[in-house]
């Protein structure tokens, strides 16, 4: 296992229909937060959907997991920090953290795995993929 990783943080705000009657944001609207962190950090490394896309592949989340530790409420500012956490197998592993100021609201982990043009699983890295860890010396 490499040791190397990438970080990104974005800035967010609760909007009103992400919240429950309970008026906190509902636990599955967390997922969408990370998204946004992961369309992010895609953005600003290179190595978005639309590149796998692109070179003629998707990546599908294969396992996804979410531990709450306090609630967001409406138009609460909170940022999604992601980690892209490197290794030597053909997957995308992503670690994130939601903060609202210093206070840490969760923290989750998604696991992508590479599909081909047949939506075969990939077993071997993309070509595309290794050039980009090069590219990010991650290598």
């Amino acid at each position: 296992m490499l040791e190397k990783s990438l970080t990104t943080i974005i800035k967010l705000r609760v909007r009103f229909h992400e919240c429950d009657p309970l008026q906190i944001v509902w636990h599955g609207n967390y997922f969408k937060y990370f998204e946004e962190g992961r369309e992010c950090f895609g953005r600003e490394h290179g190595i978005s959907y639309l590149d796998a896309q692109a070179k003629g592949y998707s990546t599908p989340i294969v396992k996804s997991n979410c531990e709450h530790k306090l609630p967001l409420r409406y138009s609460d500012a909170f940022q999604v920090e992601t980690t892209f956490i490197n290794s030597d197998a053909a997957k995308l592993n992503f670690k994130y953290k939601i903060f609202k100021g210093e206070n840490l609201i969760c923290t989750g982990e998604t696991l992508q795995v590479f599909l081909d043009e047949n939506r075969n699983m990939m077993l071997n890295n993309p070509p595309f993929y290794l050039d980009w860890k090069k590219k990010m010396n991650l290598l």
